[in-house]
């Protein structure tokens, strides 16, 4: 095999390796209709190949060696025009040439075809090389592989399944992981899931049988094969292993991801938990994430902490919904007094009062009576309380804060308020009663003094 055949083929066994991550393609509909034509023409085609191994091959003639070995070293160092007038002189003399040296001339147009980007003339050139009959099978076979690689790179799957199953009809030997993977990919990209994940295993198989490390783009198959054939349950195994061979942030947070889509939540936190000590956890979103898994898992306390200094660092933006998010995680968390700083800071930016209710129950709960009482004011004058609930609160919060005032008459106001609210119109009964004695029992002592 010639110096320009070899680097050429190795090319070629490497061109599918960045097409399965590539956009999505159009089929093509040229050879190869569609998979039911395809495995028709790959059964009758392979009958074919395996009777032309037993065909005698001619000899290669010096002269004709000698000018296919010229265009060769004129497309080496550069002058690829040239090398295409010498293929082309051997060419007028087409019918002198037996079948062999017609296959490596047709052969030499291919890759030179290759070499200057032209694929479609390039498979027209092989094409032409395996249809002669009396040429070594090793030359069948690798030209059909060729093939393979070269339609795939054209987006013309079904015709690459086509040139794939003659090559495995041909192919005495077991075929290699990496052969294995080209047809996973080729059938991937015809969105033939179950034949492509049933290849890419067998690959991934033979790796681990072997002690090695399956490859990362194989993984990724296999995952995405997966994936279209809606099996999350494998689809979170095979990432398992990602983070096992691979350890990149990217595949722990898919992982702590697919943990929650299977119902796995324990593993879900665990795992997010571990990527943030890690220092994968850097993006806002993901950020996010973890903190709403902390107070999914009832730990308030790590979800303020985490952003609060994600917030501090400028990890994420000090805006409304992540301000009122870390208000909630401190006050579920029982620590009013750290939520108080970032509810005012909310409420400067907020355009309704819902802020300045969260500081009226902080305050009520921290025995703050007046500042409790001008919050809820606030709130109220300021509006778009989300519920009807937090209307009748502030009117409940102003009445409990009032009264340890000892400011009755005010008091009793708000709670005769908040009894006009349906949702908090049966406690604030209870208080006003409650209000009345008490202020009646401090005028009678009062009145005794």
């Amino acid at each position: 095999m010639t110096k320009m055949t070899t680097l050429k083929r190795k090319a070629l066994s490497c061109l599918s390796i960045a097409l399965l991550f590539s956009a999505p393609v159009v089929l093509s509909e040229n050879i190869g209709g569609n998979s039911a034509q395809a495995q028709d023409q790959v059964k009758a085609q392979g009958e074919s190949a395996k009777k032309s191994t037993s065909v005698k091959v001619p000899a290669m003639r010096n002269r004709v060696y000698t000018q296919l070995a010229r265009a060769q070293k004129l497309a080496d160092e550069g002058n690829g025009l040239e090398g295409f007038d010498v293929l082309d002189e051997v060419q007028d003399r087409i019918e002198s040439l037996n079948s062999y040296e017609r296959a490596m001339l047709w052969n030499f147009y291919g890759f030179m075809y290759y070499g200057n980007d032209d694929v479609a003339s390039a498979i027209d050139s092989f094409e032409k090389v395996i249809k002669e009959q009396a040429i070594p099978e090793s030359l069948r076979l690798s030209t059909l592989y060729s093939l393979a690689q070269l339609s795939m790179q054209m987006q013309n799957f079904p015709q690459s399944l086509i040139f794939l199953g003659l090559w495995q009809a041909s192919n005495p030997k077991e075929m290699t992981d990496t052969q294995q993977v080209l047809f996973a990919q080729v059938y991937y990209q015809n969105k033939q899931y179950q034949e492509s994940l049933n290849y890419v295993s067998k690959a991934v198989a033979q790796s681990i049988a072997a002690n090695e490390i399956p490859k990362e783009n194989w993984l990724v198959l296999q995952r995405a094969n997966y994936f279209e054939l809606k099996q999350p349950i494998e689809v979170t195994r095979v990432i398992e292993n990602l983070v096992r061979y691979y350890n990149k942030p990217k595949y722990w947070l898919q992982l702590s991801a697919m943990y929650g889509e299977i119902g796995e939540e324990g593993k879900q936190l665990a795992v997010m938990e571990s990527a943030w000590q890690a220092g994968y956890v850097t993006q806002p979103t993901d950020i996010i994430t973890l903190v709403q898994l902390y107070r999914y898992h009832q730990v308030p306390i790590k979800a303020a902490n985490l952003l609060a200094e994600a917030i501090d660092s400028g990890k994420v933006i000090a805006e409304e919904k992540y301000l009122d998010m870390l208000a909630k995680a401190y006050i579920a968390a029982k620590d009013d007094e750290k939520s108080i700083p970032v509810l005012i800071n909310a409420a400067k930016i907020s355009d309704t009062g819902k802020f300045d209710a969260h500081l009226a129950q902080a305050y009520l709960n921290l025995e703050k009576w007046q500042l409790a009482i001008k919050s809820a004011d606030k709130a109220l004058n300021r509006g778009g309380l989300d519920s009807e609930t937090n209307l009748g609160n502030m009117y409940l919060v102003k009445g409990m804060a009032a009264f340890n005032l000892q400011q009755f008459e005010q008091s009793l106001s708000a709670f005769e308020q908040a009894t006009k609210v349906k949702s908090s119109a049966k406690t604030a009964k209870q208080w006003f009663k409650y209000v009345e004695k008490e202020q009646g029992a401090k005028q009678k002592l009062a009145m005794l003094n």
